[in-house]
This record gives C-alpha cells, sequence and structure tokens, in this order.
C-alpha cells in the first residue's frame, strides 16, 4: 500500500467545536420561528484542502491559509467553498419561506399540510412595528405607522389569525381532507423545513437577505445563521466574506470613471459620463435627476466619503 493512500485513510471528519456545541439547539427568530443546525460538513481547512487538492493539513502556516482563502473570494473561486455544507432546520412563516425558496441552490423538505396538521402558529406584528410603504421603492418599506394606528391593525390581525385558525380546525374536525381544509390558511402560519446547502450558495444567500434592503423578517434570519452559525463554522471564510463581499462597493465600468473624474477634481466631467450613461435624466424644469441606477451611485459614493456632483444642483422627484 503506497504513503499516499495510507494517508488518505487516516483522514478524520473536521470538527468545530464551536458548532458541535449548538447542535440541535434552537436559535429564536421572530415571536415564532428559530432556526437550528442539524449536521455540517467541513470547515475552513476543507476549503483549503479542496483548493490545494491535497490531503491532510500540509506544511503550510495557518497565516498562508487564511491568505488563500481570502484569494479565493477576493477572486470569486466557488468551488472550494461548495466542499462545505449545512443542515439546519428552520421555522418560518410562510410568506418569508417564499422568498426563502427562490433560492434553487438547496436541497429542501418541508413540513406537509397534506400530511400533517398546520403548525398552530402564526407571525404577530408588534404595534409599533408596522412598516410604510416606500415611495422609492415599489418593493420595500421606510419608516413605520404612528403605534396608535398600528394597536389596530395588531388587534385586527389577531381576530383574523384566530379566525382563519378555527375554520381550519373546524373543517378537520368536519373530516375534510388536510390538503383541502388548508387553502385558506394566512400567510403569516408558521412552516418548518429542513435546508442543506453548500458554503458557496449559503453566503450567496446571505449577501442577498442581511441586506438592508432585504424585507426585514427574512433579514432578522439571515443575520442569524451568518453570525451565529456561519461565523463559528467557518471563521475564516466568514471574514474573507464580510470584507470581499457584505462590506466591499461594487463598481461598473462606468462607476468607475465617474469615481476617476472626481478624484481628478474634474465634477463638470463627471456629471457628463453620468449623463450619457443614464443615470441622470432631465426634468421638464430643465432640472437633472438620478435615475434609480444614479440613486445607487449616490449610494456608493457616500459610502467612500464622496458627493455626486448632481446632488448639489437636482431636486428629487
Amino acid at each position: 500500500m503506497s504513503d499516499e493512500t495510507t494517508r488518505a485513510e487516516k483522514i478524520a471528519r473536521p470538527e468545530v467545536a464551536a458548532l458541535d456545541a449548538m447542535l440541535g439547539k434552537t436559535i429564536r427568530v421572530l415571536d415564532g420561528g428559530f432556526v437550528r443546525v442539524v449536521d455540517y460538513m467541513g470547515d475552513d481547512s476543507a476549503i483549503v484542502q479542496a483548493a490545494r487538492v491535497s490531503y491532510g493539513k500540509g506544511t503550510k502556516h495557518v497565516h498562508e491559509d487564511r491568505g488563500l482563502i481570502r484569494y479565493l473570494m477576493r477572486h470569486a473561486h466557488s468551488t472550494p467553498f461548495e466542499m462545505c455544507e449545512i443542515k439546519l432546520h428552520v421555522r418560518v412563516p410562510m410568506d418569508v419561506w417564499r422568498q426563502w425558496i427562490r433560492h434553487r441552490t438547496a436541497s429542501v423538505n418541508e413540513y406537509s399540510t397534506r400530511y400533517s396538521e398546520a403548525i398552530d402558529a402564526a407571525q404577530q406584528t408588534p404595534p409599533e412595528a408596522w412598516r410604510l410603504q416606500s415611495t422609492g421603492n415599489r418593493q420595500g418599506s421606510s419608516g413605520n405607522l404612528p403605534p396608535e394606528q398600528g394597536r389596530r391593525l395588531s388587534e385586527e390581525e389577531s381576530a383574523l389569525q384566530r379566525q382563519v385558525r378555527d375554520i381550519y380546525e373546524a373543517r378537520l374536525a368536519a373530516g375534510v381532507a388536510r390538503e383541502q381544509a388548508r387553502k385558506d390558511l394566512l400567510l403569516s402560519t408558521y412552516t418548518e423545513a429542513y435546508w442543506k446547502i453548500d458554503l458557496h450558495n449559503l453566503l450567496h444567500f446571505l449577501n442577498l437577505r442581511m441586506d438592508e434592503h432585504a424585507q426585514e423578517e427574512i433579514r432578522a434570519y439571515a443575520n442569524v445563521i451568518g453570525e451565529q452559525i456561519v461565523a463559528k463554522w467557518v471563521p475564516v471564510a466568514w471574514e474573507a466574506f464580510l470584507d470581499y463581499r457584505r462590506g466591499a462597493t461594487g463598481l461598473s465600468r462606468l462607476e468607475s470613471a465617474i469615481l476617476a473624474a472626481l478624484a481628478s477634481g474634474d465634477r463638470e466631467g463627471a456629471e457628463a459620463i453620468a449623463g450619457e450613461g443614464g443615470f441622470l435624466s432631465r426634468g421638464e424644469d430643465g432640472r437633472l435627476r438620478p435615475t434609480l441606477e444614479g440613486r445607487e451611485l449616490e449610494e456608493k459614493l457616500e459610502r467612500l466619503g464622496l458627493r455626486a456632483p448632481w446632488m448639489d444642483t437636482s431636486r428629487r422627484v
């Protein structure tokens, strides 16, 4: 038997003590939801091992492993991150689950209300948590309703949830098939699922769902998964993710040209590039207004401590 074969047989399953300590433990999310780790495969060293296509830890130092993981993240080499997988058990409101399941890169087995009674729990909204529709983002929210108005909405919500649950249970008691009795359940009803996903696709999920523009409820789950689970599971990869994905500011070709013009002090040139590139539009009053792409660039520039030249002269619509 060759030394290489002998060495391969001695490989042990990676163990992450911090994650082992929380296996099966419930992390509460929202008022009735949760996330818990069921199992995992791989760790930071598995990412390094896959990238080097070698067995064992080898002779590389820890700081070299960190540098390699950061290089892989920085240059979007995704395959080594796919060598790590995690399986979570989640309880999520159905409307949040609709967004969650759009990420089609996981293996999923959801609680079935055809075979079992629907979970007797629904997400409830506190009076101070009713959000206003955003005027600048058709799929987002901005600000909150006054608490006194929210109290009425919360009371109506509770009454509706009780009524729908009573109707559902009455149908079951009458002998109606579960698959039909469930059809009028509210989207606030909690569902459960086992969700298994590799690290590369999990980080993509987190990058989108931890974003401040994501819906608050799914963002709560993403923050728990990222900060309380992934950060313990693969701390080096998590650090690289925060540096090169979550905390990074990406610039398109035109955005880079605008930034270069600003850096050289050519604010008129920057505005001209923005206008020609579709970042600005001119209203009937002749004043420049940023398009959606222009507003997004404004946010990027502000993060860099800069101000778009048209912000001094334009007027929001």
